[in-house]
């Protein structure tokens, strides 16, 4: 298994996750038999949206004497109302559910206290400046929850969250259909065959800004929907027109800046072990560009998907990672400082380039790589 950093937390966490879907399936019968396959694996987080009372008793009797091995991304905000779940800002309900959390979950704290379902400004507003951001704070100050999230669809509503610097991670939608997509607050829009109808061309720059201020910031990303609910994986319900892999899908999500893990909702065992087997797989079983580069409905071309094809280098240069360096510098118009240090550690720099045209030449997407490198070369002076 894979860990990595999530962001500016002092957390490691397993590149493949475990979402709580399967949990309440079948009567709960499941959850065993996922969080056993997620143990023998090596994954080490698990998020929790879900507020069923029986799956948080169940997890809470099944992590006795492990809750040191897990770091839980559970959410404020979600409750259990009539037999269903349900979003709410009610602070008294937003509290009763955190408490009714904890207590089922036999924990004193949440690693990642994640507040639920942001994607509309208003609500971030509201959210950010009313009594559940004091809450969960209060919480953290407590120490009962670690680290302050947030889960949303709407790169709009998402960016304000990590520009405010209230959280330290952000719980985010991510797969090559919805990256094409523009934000808004209706989450069903990303998902609506009528706005796949004309080909797209290339990311939505809301959302590339949105993860390119993550990877600068340090707000880790954790990514849900990365198979955009199972329909990248059928060609006749994808957007795209084309099957994807769950590799490729899982390869997609976790190469974008800021990413850390991928919250896979698995509702069996088999499909959560073929998540796991990303961990092993080889290079070309990951590589999703020339898929990406067939899609009938979709066209990057001229976009840069860090994917790889442009190595490698005769001079050495890093390709991929100089781009991603210099698209970080071009959300910003200037060289943050972490940029600039990272950069500085590269073994080859942009200005080794001497033109050779071999990395446009494997490019699925006809990127201007020798121009990116010029200008790589003229923003980090070297």
């Amino acid at each position: 298994m894979e860990y990595r950093e999530l962001g500016r937390t002092d957390l490691k966490v397993s590149a493949i996750a475990l979402g709580c879907e399967g949990f309440v399936a079948s009567e709960g019968a499941l959850m065993e038999p996922l969080l056993l396959a997620a143990e023998q694996a090596g994954i080490n987080c698990i998020d929790l949206y879900a507020p069923q009372p029986e799956m948080r008793s169940r997890l809470g009797k099944w992590l006795r004497g492990r809750r040191d091995k897990f770091i839980l991304q559970a959410h404020l905000c979600t409750i259990w109302q009539d037999g269903q779940y349900k979003r709410t800002r009610v602070l008294k309900e937003v509290r009763d559910s955190f408490e009714d959390l904890l207590a089922r979950l036999e924990t004193d704290y949440i690693d990642i206290g994640m507040i639920h379902y942001v994607d509309a400004l208003e609500d971030w507003y509201e959210v950010a400046n009313g009594p559940v951001m004091e809450y969960a704070r209060e919480m953290q100050v407590q120490g009962k929850i670690k680290h302050i999230g947030l889960s949303s669809h709407n790169p709009v509503a998402a960016l304000e969250a990590v520009k405010s610097g209230l959280i330290d991670v952000l719980m985010f939608s991510v797969n090559p259909c919805y990256d094409l997509q523009p934000g808004g607050e209706d989450f069903y829009d990303l998902w609506d065959g009528k706005n796949y109808e004309q080909q797209l061309s290339n990311m939505d720059p809301e959302r590339e800004a949105l993860y390119e201020a993550c990877s600068r910031l340090g707000v880790g990303i954790t990514v849900m929907k990365a198979f955009g609910g199972g329909d990248l994986l059928s060609e006749e319900l994808s957007p795209a027109g084309k099957a994807l892999t769950v590799n490729q899908c899982l390869h997609y999500a976790l190469t974008r800046p800021g990413v850390a893990a991928v919250m896979a909702g698995s509702h069996t065992v088999d499909e959560l072990k073929a998540c796991i087997a990303y961990t092993t797989a080889t290079a070309a079983e990951k590589d999703y560009a020339a898929a990406f580069a067939s899609f009938p409905k979709i066209n990057w071309e001229g976009h840069c998907m860090y994917c790889g094809h442009c190595a490698p280098c005769p001079k050495g240069i890093d390709v991929a990672t100089v781009t991603k360096f210099l698209n970080l510098t071009r959300a910003q118009n200037g060289v943050p400082e972490t940029v600039r240090e990272h950069y500085k550690v590269l073994a080859h720099k942009a200005g080794e380039c001497v033109g050779c045209g071999a990395c446009e030449k494997r490019c699925p997407f006809k990127v201007a790589v020798i121009e990116n490198m010029r200008q790589a070369a003229a923003v980090f002076g070297e």
